[in-house]
């Protein structure tokens, strides 16, 4: 059974950085599309980032563009995303999930299949 495990969240100043990791277990790793998924209290879970299973990395939304920075790590079955300058606008929990095999990281949350419980990410102002 897929599992999806991330870590990493806090609460951070604004202009701070965070690192979230989402270690996988249970399946192939490698040949999949991962994504970051992110749900503000009272709105609709955005997309936020992803990389596809060959390491392609899908346009990052206006929000985060130039902040954040999605890697994944086949040999550790791992996927980070590097948050820098953060804003408290950026205050959430934060989702890894995996898309459908051999497929792109698409920002559509309905082409991933397997979530991960969620870690929380407090930037204070």
């Amino acid at each position: 059974q897929v599992q999806l495990v991330e870590s990493g969240g806090g609460l951070v100043q604004a202009g701070g950085s965070l690192r979230l990791s989402c270690a996988a277990s249970g399946g192939t790793f490698s040949g999949y599309p991962m994504g970051w998924f992110r749900q503000a209290p009272g709105k609709e879970r955005e997309f936020v980032a992803g990389i596809g299973w060959g390491g392609g990395i899908t346009p990052y939304p206006d929000s985060v563009k130039a902040r954040f920075t999605i890697s994944r790590d086949n040999a550790r079955n791992t996927v980070n995303l590097q948050m820098n300058s953060l804003k408290p606008e950026d205050t959430a929990v934060y989702y890894c999930a995996r898309g459908t095999r051999l497929g792109s990281a698409k920002t559509d949350l309905l082409a991933y299949h397997y979530w991960g419980q969620g870690t929380q990410v407090t930037v204070s102002s």
